[in-house]
């Protein structure tokens, strides 16, 4: 999923029907990227001219294999091919497989993929969704995706840093569907050690192992008839994902040691800070799991990227706690916005917590010193725009440094332009048309030269 798309939806995941259209990719071998739709039509993947996916592997044939849909799977076979078709370590005739499914012939790798395409939803008008706060494009963006999303029952995965607000999301889209008045479950899958995590999920029964004196519903059953949110989901071991997989394609459970299955109708949220896509390809995740937890992918940018969303953010964090919840300005905003918040708004929440319980008695934010742990600020990697050109991609990086040095320097120097001037070493006025330029003046009056001097 690129770092610039709010959200991708396979592209019938909102009509209710749970369908939506997938694709034959290379994923290995020489012509890696090579695709070609499956619909309604058979389509004949080979050598020769006139087939629907054509191969250059002089060890294919002119007509190898045809594939078909049937129903919600795929049924595959192959055309007396000199060396086969391969799924699973086994040569076969004719098999029915289900999105994910990787199979080789010759020298080449392909897989079944669903289509996801960008989710193009107008930004929200609204400014917050369920906790989530912001009146950034990048934020409206997403609300509007949840806005629409949130009704359904789509399966949805939420990608983003840690301390973006990927719970939040969750809990948002469960409040806002026809399941809120249902339990709402949250598991972090990451913080558990496999044997635990297969119990909580799925559940045992008296005797499954050492230890289990009773029988005990998992998670799953717990959250039926409303939403389980499975957080840290690239973490979970490859067990637990074959599990995990059942139950969203059957809809039913087995516990531990159980003989027989039970029914459950629940919505699953997930989350992941991992690149999934990236685990795929190194084997370490299922391609058929990440594809019926990521029906519908929204991405939470982080707070690096939003910055004009923190005055807002901060107001709400104040407004909770029983503070003046007037929009924030001056040098304790100008310290806000020169950091480059690792943590994103969980970070910026201790921040705030901590500058409240420093200061009893506060009623206002320009009563709060702000007092930011120093740390290492994000890679400058994890903003490169590689999809620009070289040059746009430069002057991007370039514009984010100067805002950040001259942000951090007028909040060393409590917003004093002059002394701020004589520690970078730079001409007043040209740091002073720096700052107006990243807009860190504001609440100043820009003809007055000495203003906050």
């Amino acid at each position: 999923m690129s770092e610039r798309t709010a959200a991708t939806v396979y592209s019938e995941a909102l009509d209710g029907t749970g369908r939506f259209r997938c694709q034959l990719v290379v994923v290995d071998g020489a012509d890696r990227g090579r695709a070609c739709r499956l619909g309604e039509r058979v389509a004949t993947v080979g050598t020769e001219a006139g087939v629907e996916l054509r191969l250059s592997d002089d060890r294919v044939s002119a007509r190898h294999l045809a594939i078909r849909v049937d129903g919600g799977r795929f049924a595959i076979r192959d055309l007396d091919s000199t060396n086969g078709t391969w799924f699973e370590g086994s040569r076969v005739s004719e098999v029915r497989v289900g999105p994910g499914a990787t199979m080789r012939v010759g020298r080449t790798a392909l897989r079944i993929e669903p289509e996801a395409e960008p989710l193009d939803v107008p930004p929200s008008a609204s400014r917050r969704f369920g906790e989530l706060v912001g009146e950034s494009l990048a934020m409206r963006e997403v609300f509007g995706v949840l806005e629409r999303v949130a009704g359904t029952d789509a399966t949805v995965l939420v990608e983003g840093e840690t301390g973006t607000g990927k719970e939040l999301v969750a809990r948002a889209l469960h409040d806002g569907s026809a399941r809120r008045a249902r339990p709402f479950v949250a598991i972090d899958c990451g913080a558990l050690p496999e044997a635990l995590l297969d119990s909580e999920l799925f559940g045992h029964v008296k005797g499954a192992f050492t230890g289990a004196a009773a029988p005990r519903d998992g998670l799953l059953v717990r959250a039926d008839g409303g939403t389980i949110f499975l957080d840290e989901l690239g973490r979970i071991p490859p067990s637990v994902q074959a599990r995990l997989l059942r139950v969203l394609e059957e809809r039913v459970v087995r516990p531990l040691g159980a003989d027989r299955e039970r029914a459950v109708d629940v919505r699953v949220v997930a989350a992941s800070r991992d690149d999934l896509d990236g685990e795929v390809a190194a084997g370490r995740f299922r391609a058929d799991l990440l594809y019926r937890l990521g029906v519908v992918r929204v991405r939470l940018p982080p707070l690096r990227v939003r910055r004009e969303d923190l005055g807002g953010l901060v107001a709400e964090l104040l407004r909770r706690r029983g503070l003046d919840g007037a929009r924030p300005r001056g040098p304790g905003l100008d310290r806000l916005h020169a950091h480059g918040w690792p943590g994103n708004v969980r970070e910026l929440r201790n921040v705030i917590d901590r500058a409240i319980a420093l200061a009893p008695g506060a009623t206002r934010f320009d009563e709060l010193v702000i007092r930011i742990d120093g740390g290492a600020p994000p890679p400058v990697e994890s903003d490169l725009r590689t999809d620009l050109p070289y040059a746009a991609a430069r002057e991007l990086v370039l514009h984010d440094f100067e805002r950040r040095y001259v942000a951090q320097a007028l909040a060393r120097a409590d917003g004093n332009l002059s002394a701020a001037a004589r520690t970078a070493q730079v001409d007043r006025k040209h740091l002073r048309t720096l700052a107006l330029r990243h807009g860190l003046l504001a609440g100043r009056d820009p003809h007055d030269d000495d203003a906050h001097d």
